[in-house]
């Protein structure tokens, strides 16, 4: 009888054990796995639910409309009225392609879709909601437009923020595609070697060139222990590799301030190489570099090389933005965006509000902090420096009439035998309104006379529009 009382008792602990089990998986599904699965662009209800809900609307941020749905003989059809405008910020929704961009990321709020597992039920018995949610993006319409103009028969990539809040006014990637011609384009656009479905603007990452020494140079202010005055004779032998400047042009006697303005390579190598890798690093990783930055688009990290014992022509070769330093336009308009905060990088946000059918917010996007990247007396170091780079500088055709604007130029050089040409900044200097990165890829020419244009003209349509 004892034996088989024991036997009864290890049945029973087997099945309790088993139950806990299977009770401890539910739970870690529906906490951590469960939203995943719903969101998933290759979830079949949500196309069942697609057929019933009709899709919520996309708009700028003064309520123009920028992708819709209609419902016609039955069938869901979805508007990109812009076309290839939005096509890498709003993405596109097709069965036979699966979703992208936005349209993916807030699926399920443009759907309705609850997770909550009661009102889940509770549709399925009354019926599901017949209209989703609507999306009110921070992008300024006519801003957007602009920037794209200018960006039209080049590649690379625009992004024009608030610096204080987040807010993103404008995001171009080059080239592009137009969404509401996928089925008809489809095989085209996927095997065109531009890579037109790639968001440069998020997921593109360039050598940055002399846009890096900004990072450099707050990791100099940040150390009173180095020398920050140097003798540039246009170039300079490290360990028997000859780091050059452009052009070979020779800078003479230079402080931090003048070399910056003059971008003299040979001064921040030698910078760099005083740092050494775990400073320059952690200045980095301050600017969200190595770090996934949080955002309702996909995202690649901006990567410094994470050696640990880098080789002195390395380490000067990175601290000027060269090497296997990679970097995504949106971390460096958030680089700019930092230092024009008083070195307070904010969380950038392109979807300011969630709006329910019957037009009642319930969601918000608000400003949230980051990253501290340095103390506002060193952010207003680097902001008098960025000054002085337009105003006499590398920066020169940044100038604004009756505007002061900061500004930092690159010229980077990569696999092609053309340069990438940068330019990153922000206007007014000393009331900041917005900030902006641009990046031409192999353009084969300077920032200062490629990029720079560019960034001036975007930057005096939004004082003016965002007055």
């Amino acid at each position: 009888m004892d034996i088989i009382s024991r036997r009864i008792v290890k049945v029973l602990i087997v099945f309790c054990a088993m139950f806990i089990s299977l009770v401890m998986y539910l739970s870690y599904f529906e906490i951590f796995q469960a939203s995943k699965i719903v969101k998933n662009s290759y979830n079949k209800r949500q196309w069942v639910n697609e057929e019933y809900v009709l899709r919520g609307i996309i708009a700028d941020r003064n309520g123009k409309t920028l992708a819709s749905s209609e419902k016609i003989e039955g069938n869901q059809i979805r508007h990109y009225k812009f076309g290839r405008l939005y096509s890498h910020i709003i993405g596109y929704s097709f069965k036979e392609y699966g979703k992208a961009g936005l349209e993916a990321s807030y699926n399920k709020e443009l759907l309705n879709i609850n997770e909550n597992p009661i009102k889940e039920i509770t549709e399925k018995i009354i019926g599901p909601k017949e209209e989703g949610n609507h999306l009110i993006l921070s992008i300024d319409h006519e801003l957007q437009s602009y920037a794209e103009k200018l960006m039209r028969g080049k590649k690379g990539a625009i992004v024009l923020m608030n610096p204080k809040n987040g807010e993103i006014y404008a995001m171009v990637s080059k080239p592009d595609f137009d969404p509401s011609k996928i089925k008809e384009n489809w095989a085209e656009i996927t095997e065109e070697k531009d890579s037109p479905l790639l968001n440069r603007a998020t997921m593109g990452l360039y050598t940055p060139g002399s846009i890096f020494k900004i990072i450099t140079a707050t990791a100099a202010l940040k150390d009173k222990n180095i020398d920050k005055t140097f003798k540039c004779r246009g170039s300079v032998n490290i360990d028997g590799y000859m780091l050059r400047d452009y052009k070979e042009i020779s800078h003479g006697k230079v402080d931090l301030k003048k070399a910056l303005v003059v971008s003299c390579n040979v001064a921040f190598s030698q910078i760099g190489l005083q740092l050494g890798e775990e400073k320059l690093k952690n200045a980095a990783e301050k600017y969200m570099f190595n770090k996934i930055i949080p955002f309702d688009l996909k995202i690649k990290k901006s990567i410094f090389p994470n050696k640990k014992n880098m080789s002195n022509p390395e380490l000067g070769a990175t601290a000027i933005g060269q090497g296997e330093i990679l970097v995504n336009p949106l971390n460096m308009a958030m680089v700019a965006s930092a230092i024009a905060n008083d070195g307070k990088m904010m969380k950038p946000i392109i979807v300011k509000e969630v709006i329910n059918p019957e037009g009642r917010t319930i969601k918000i996007n608000r400003t949230e902090l980051l990253s501290k990247v340095c103390s506002k007396k060193i952010a207003d170091e680097l902001k008098d420096m960025m000054i002085d780079v337009v105003k006499e500088g590398t920066g020169k055709n940044a100038r604004i009439k009756n505007v002061e604007v900061a500004g930092k130029t690159g010229t980077a050089e990569n696999e092609s035998k053309k340069e990438h040409a940068w330019f990153i900044g922000f206007a007014p200097a000393y009331n900041p309104k917005v900030a902006i990165a641009v990046v031409l890829e192999n353009i084969g020419s300077t920032g200062g006379k490629s990029a720079a244009p560019i960034a001036r003209d975007i930057m005096v349509a939004a004082l003016n529009r965002l007055r």
